[in-house]
């Protein structure tokens, strides 16, 4: 079986579990709706099921559900309704299939009159001839229904979840909004302690050290024609802490904003960051004109930190990165070969770099499956 018919397999398999389930959820929804009516226990509940169809779909959507309470109940009714009707679908198609294969060979040990199949269908089986040839022709009508029928229906279903979940165009921009307020919240808190680091970095290292230069040098000047050797010994030492004065200068500015982004722009700092990365790294940049620096800053380390992360705990050993511009946005993909199950919420920088991304209004999406690949993309606003 080549790709396209395993692939075609799975999606079938994954759709029958899936509208199969959507079956027994609708019966326990049915039986527990006065406690399914309760908004908290409603939207737990919408939440989960658009899990499963994200899933389902390979959606990278995240979060619980946010649509107003009435479309969340409305969403409940309807979602009753169209998994009863889509599961007894796939229950009618997958299960005549499996009675056909079980009973057409076991004909003659079933009662007269038996039918091939069952769940409301079949063809009687009254001889060997009976069952090879109407029997096997309703297998395969089955199994050919549950084949082309099924994953299309299940991504209906799960299509239909997602509409009726989806926010309204109010509700996204006050989702939006508070986004916003949240994210620029801890922009503003991020740069508070960025700026405290950087007074504490440049008061306890650069300021100490040229303060000692400062001394060495008015003793050098005092002992300038007294004492040649100890003016000798105090310059150089005013030379090395110089020296190191500026390297930890270069290592809080580099921290403010890569120089290799002002020296090189940021298709040179991109070149670079693939050259040094510790796994083979394909780097495919469009035309992306004139970016703002953040937006060069955010982008940069969205893509150095992805790359840290494919190499320390992905077991990738290779590594694609796209950045392109359509128009007023700024898109950019980085995926891996690794095993995947990548989780923002063990600490692994993905939250780092959704932090960084919103504070600028732009999006994150993470598509990490067990077993890989692995992709990150992130979608910036750079102006027109």
């Amino acid at each position: 079986m080549n790709n396209q018919g395993t692939s075609r397999f799975s999606a079938m398999w994954r759709g029958l579990g899936y509208l199969l389930g959507s079956l027994l959820t609708s019966a326990v929804a049915m039986l527990a709706l006065p406690v399914l009516i309760v908004p908290a226990v409603a939207r737990a509940w919408a939440s989960w099921h658009r899990r499963r169809a994200d899933r389902l779909l390979r959606s990278s959507r995240s979060g619980p559900v946010r649509a107003g309470t009435w479309r969340v109940l409305g969403w409940l009714c309807a979602c009753i309704v169209s998994s009863l009707a889509f599961g007894l679908v796939a229950v009618l198609c997958a299960g005549n299939a499996v009675a056909t294969a079980i009973t057409v060979p076991l004909w003659w040990a079933l009662p007269a009159g038996t039918r091939a199949g069952g769940f409301g269908a079949g063809v009687p089986l009254s001889g060997w001839g009976t069952a090879l040839t109407l029997g096997t022709a309703q297998f395969v009508i089955f199994a050919a229904l549950t084949y082309w029928l099924v994953p299309p229906l299940a991504r209906l279903h799960a299509r239909i979840c997602g509409a009726l979940l989806s926010p309204s165009a109010a509700e996204s921009l006050a989702q939006r909004v508070e986004t916003l307020t949240e994210t620029r919240a801890d922009a503003m808190n991020a740069h508070g302690a960025e700026l405290r680091r950087i007074e504490r970095d440049l008061h306890d290292g650069t300021q100490a050290r040229l303060v000692a230069i400062a001394m060495r040098l008015g003793v050098a000047r005092e002992l300038l024609s007294e004492d040649p050797q100890t003016v000798v010994r105090l310059l150089a030492e005013a030379h090395e802490n110089t020296e190191e004065a500026m390297a930890e200068l270069r290592a809080v500015l580099r921290t403010i904003y890569p120089p290799i982004l002002a020296d090189r722009g940021l298709v040179g700092a991109l070149a670079a960051l693939g050259t040094r990365s510790a796994i083979d790294t394909t780097l495919d940049v469009g035309d992306l004109g004139t970016i703002p620096a953040a937006v060069e800053a955010v982008a940069y380390f969205t893509i150095a930190e992805a790359l840290t992360n494919a190499a320390k705990h992905s077991q990738a050993t290779r590594a694609t990165v796209r950045v392109a511009r359509r128009g007023d946005r700024l898109s950019i993909e980085v995926g891996d070969d690794g095993v995947g199950g990548a989780d923002e919420t063990l600490g692994t920088g993905i939250a780092g770099i959704r932090h960084r991304v919103l504070a600028l209004d732009g999006t994150v999406h993470l598509h990490s499956p067990s077993g890989g690949p692995t992709t990150i993309t992130v979608s910036l606003t750079c102006g027109s």
